[in-house]
C-alpha cells in the first residue's frame, strides 16, 4: 500500500476564547485542525463559524491565511499513513461536511474536559475531539482515553508525529520550498509513545 501524509495543525490565534483556555491548559497551542495537503490548502476542524461570534460554532473548513489565523503561532506535524487510511478519513470528514448544519460545537464536552469527565454528545465536537475522532474512527491510531478528553497537547504527545514547522503560521510554506522556517531533517521530532500509558 502507498504511504501518504496527514497533517495536524496546532495553533494559538490569540483570541479571547483561546486565552481563556490557555489559562487552564498552560500550553502554547489550544486549537487543533487536520489537513491532507502539505500546503494546508484545505484544513478541517470544529470552531467558530463567524469571526464575530465565538459561541456560534460547528464544523468549519478553515482558511489559514485569513481572520484569526493571520497572526497565529502554530506547530505543523505530519504523520505517515496508508492511502486506505487517507481515503477513510476523507470519507468520514465528507460525511460530516455534508451534514454540517446538524453538527454543533461541543461546549458541554469542553466543560467535561475541564473536570475530567467525558461528555460525548451526538453530532457535537470540540476541535481536538474532532481530530482525535477522525484518527480513531479510521483506525489510524488509538488513545488511552476517550476522544472527549483529548486536548491539542495530547495529540502532540500520543501520536507518531513528525514536527515539520513551528512559528508564525503566515510564514509556513509547504514542502518543496526550503527556507529558514523549516526545521532541518536532523532537528525534526518523532514522538512515539506507548498507547497504554496512564
Amino acid at each position: 500500500m502507498t504511504k501518504k501524509q496527514v497533517y495536524i495543525l496546532l495553533t494559538d490565534t490569540g483570541s479571547f476564547f483561546t486565552r481563556l483556555i490557555k489559562l487552564y491548559t498552560k500550553r502554547p497551542y489550544n486549537h487543533a485542525s487536520i489537513s491532507f495537503h502539505s500546503e494546508l490548502s484545505e484544513v478541517y476542524s470544529f470552531g467558530r463559524k463567524k469571526l464575530s461570534n465565538p459561541f456560534n460554532g460547528g464544523f468549519v473548513k478553515e482558511n489559514v491565511k485569513q481572520g484569526l489565523f493571520k497572526q497565529a503561532d502554530c506547530a505543523v506535524y505530519s504523520m505517515t499513513v496508508t492511502d486506505v487510511h487517507i481515503e477513510k478519513m476523507k470519507r468520514y470528514i465528507q460525511e460530516i461536511e455534508e451534514q454540517k448544519e446538524a453538527y454543533r460545537y461541543n461546549f458541554l464536552g469542553l466543560l467535561g474536559f475541564i473536570v475530567n469527565k467525558p461528555i460525548r454528545r451526538d453530532k457535537a465536537f470540540f476541535c481536538s475531539q474532532f481530530v482525535a475522532t477522525v484518527l480513531m474512527e479510521c483506525l489510524v491510531v488509538d488513545f488511552a482515553k476517550p476522544s472527549s478528553l483529548i486536548a491539542p497537547y495530547d495529540l502532540q504527545e500520543m501520536l507518531e508525529l513528525e514536527l515539520i514547522y513551528e512559528g508564525k503560521l503566515k510564514n509556513y510554506h509547504h514542502k518543496g520550498r526550503v527556507d529558514e522556517y523549516y526545521l532541518p531533517a536532523s532537528e525534526s521530532v518523532m514522538n512515539i509513545y506507548s498507547l497504554d500509558r496512564s
